[in-house]
């Protein structure tokens, strides 16, 4: 009498499972495609349609101002340990070098900052501009005013601008959120409370953008980093 093969347990059990996993592939041949019909294609997104500015910045956050609280060096007592200052040196480390402070680590910070800016505006002058305006850059108006004049027009653009948060009584126009956050979102408030304007429109891709009406008393935006005139 013929016996038929003997099948080892192990064997057996992964037949069982591929048999068990059949009824979750698809039987229409149709390149994995659900029995309701081919998927939908992903629509755009704000993250797709600009760079990450915020990321461009090349900040975790908000710097803190350099200013210091206590006692400065005079002015006449500015110099470095070797050498000498310029007069632009000199203009930006007054009222900013600690007593018991070496000025030139101070100016170094200061030249870290134009570094920074340099950087940045090479791969997106928005991520500079944006930077500028949320703060991002330790002392950004003073090193470019003394430090780096070159980038005076990254400064003159960030003066249109203002950054996330609450701002009292903006320019009324259309502005644009120099960000890719989803979680943008912002409203525009009249004197007695109530909503003007609010954004961003369903659907909205690409930068936010916010028209802030006339009689605006305050603009208040969330996760937008910052804003400039589109």
């Amino acid at each position: 009498m013929h016996r038929p093969p003997h099948r080892h347990p192990a064997a057996a059990a992964l037949v069982l499972a591929a048999v068990l996993a059949l009824p979750a592939c698809s039987s229409s041949g149709g390149g994995g495609d659900s029995a309701d019909g081919p998927p939908k294609p992903a629509g755009p997104s704000r993250t797709a349609a600009v760079p990450d500015r915020q990321a461009e910045a090349e900040s975790p956050g908000p710097a803190a101002p350099s200013t210091p609280v206590g006692p400065v060096v005079p002015d006449a007592e500015l110099s470095p340990v070797t050498g000498s200052f310029t007069q632009d040196q000199k203009a930006y480390l007054s009222g900013r070098v600690p007593k018991d402070t070496d000025p030139a680590a101070v100016l170094q910070t200061g030249q870290e900052s134009c570094q920074r800016l340099e950087r940045t505006a090479k791969r997106d002058r928005d991520a500079a501009v944006g930077a500028i305006i949320a703060g991002d850059i330790r002392d950004a108006e003073a090193a470019i005013t003394h430090l780096c004049t070159d980038r005076k027009p990254l400064l003159a653009t960030a003066r249109k601008g203002f950054p996330d948060g609450t701002t009292k009584a903006p320019r009324p126009g259309t502005y644009r959120a120099l960000t890719t956050d989803p979680a943008c979102a912002w409203r525009a408030v009249g004197e007695d409370g109530t909503v003007l304007a609010s954004g961003p429109s369903p659907g909205e891709d690409g930068p936010v953008r916010a028209a802030v009406p006339a009689r605006t008393a305050e603009f208040v935006s969330t996760a937008c980093y910052a804003w400039l005139p589109a």
